[in-house]
């Protein structure tokens, strides 16, 4: 494992600059495949071109911040003193930066358009960096710091990242002169258990008298109640029911939780069990030694049925498909929850030959250096 500073069992801080290059350049290849694996997903009927749009997304969004923290981090471990900073990773079940670090960018955000203002521009500190190699024959550390620290700055000013917590998003799927209006309910969080990125989609049958994006009314509170909700502890089932219950003229149809991650590394995480003994097996080059998983919960409305809602009124209440012999939605709350595995070619190598029992049933995609994507079952 690449060298690191411990800050507890499951976080480390990466204290050598190449090993953090490294690092964010592997990850950053990772989440640049996801879009691609998405579409060989709808060939196997997991998802629809829908959500396949939605998961590049928010995969573009979260390798953007990885971009960003790659520059915030890329000279800061050669710096004396206060300004020196190491990126800190959770390194069982998640791979990924830890929750601090997405936070990071988001408190920057606010302020880092006056910070470009205020300091050097790229140009400036290029030119200071020549005189300084040519004049004076030394190694412009503290310039290369404030370069990349420029850059960095750039890229949070950008936008387009993966904050903590994303915005919730209507899309309509429907004609919008229906009286019966289908939205598509989009947002993600940065969960700060897991660490890692979590896709919530939701369908929902509008019936109210306005576009649910346009009311003034239940629109602010959708969104409010939603991001309440966005916590990998509640089911798929609680979630969707409080929502049905709260919202009389909003119907869920269906609800999605997609978690991308955790990333399994040879070189930068700790994994028990046939993982492990897959990457060992493989012996894959660096760049090429990781899996990721991806796990798609789905909970799908059944039936609608009408229940009173006073003395005069009545109100459709959905009905929820649960796997009745908790198979594939055990403990969840769900229809159906599917596994996947992301993987090189290397590494699915070792992983066929090995055939561990519990993973004989998780679909392996392989991308490939043409950048095609290979399904397996």
């Amino acid at each position: 494992m690449a060298e690191t500073g411990t800050l507890d069992a499951d976080h480390r801080q990466l204290t050598d600059d190449l090993a953090s290059r490294r690092y964010f350049a592997k990850v950053s290849r990772i989440m640049g495949a996801l879009p691609t694996v998405a579409a060989e997903m709808v060939r196997d009927r997991l998802i629809g071109p829908v959500e396949v749009r939605v998961v590049g997304h928010y995969a573009r969004a979260m390798l953007a911040s990885l971009n960003a923290l790659s520059m915030r981090y890329l000279v800061s471990g050669r710096i004396e003193g206060p300004l020196q900073a190491y990126p800190t990773i959770d390194i069982h079940e998640s791979g990924f930066p830890v929750w601090q670090e997405i936070a990071r960018l988001a408190n920057d955000a606010p302020q880092a358009g006056e910070e470009l203002a205020r300091t050097p521009t790229a140009a400036a500190i290029k030119d200071d960096m020549i005189r300084e190699i040519v004049g004076r024959l030394t190694v412009p550390t503290r310039l290369q710091y404030a370069m990349s620290q420029r850059l960095y700055t750039e890229a949070v000013a950008g936008g387009g990242l993966f904050w903590p917590q994303m915005p919730v998003v209507a899309e309509l799927l429907s004609d919008a002169a229906a009286h019966r209006r289908r939205w598509l309910i989009h947002w993600a969080v940065y969960d700060s258990q897991l660490n890692v990125p979590v896709v919530y989609m939701l369908e929902v049958d509008d019936t109210g008298r306005r576009d649910l994006p346009k009311d003034p009314r239940r629109w602010p509170e959708v969104q409010a109640q939603l991001r309440a909700q966005s916590l990998t502890g509640l089911m798929l089932v609680t979630i969707a029911e409080g929502f049905d219950r709260d919202f009389s003229d909003l119907h869920p149809i269906v609800l999605r939780r997609l978690y991308l991650g955790p990333i399994y590394s040879r070189e930068f995480t700790a994994q028990e069990g046939p993982i492990k003994q897959v990457l060992d097996n493989a012996r894959a080059p660096t760049g090429e030694d990781w899996a990721l998983a991806f796990t798609l919960e789905e909970l799908v409305s059944e039936r609608a049925e009408m229940q009173s809602a006073g003395l005069f009124s009545v109100v459709e209440r959905q009905v929820f498909r649960l796997d009745p012999l908790q198979r594939e939605g055990v403990g969840l709350g769900a229809s159906r929850a599917i596994r996947a595995l992301i993987l090189p070619q290397r590494p699915y190598q070792a992983l066929a030959e090995l055939d561990p029992p519990g993973f004989r049933d998780i679909r392996k995609y392989v991308p490939g250096p043409n950048g095609r994507v290979a399904g397996y079952r």
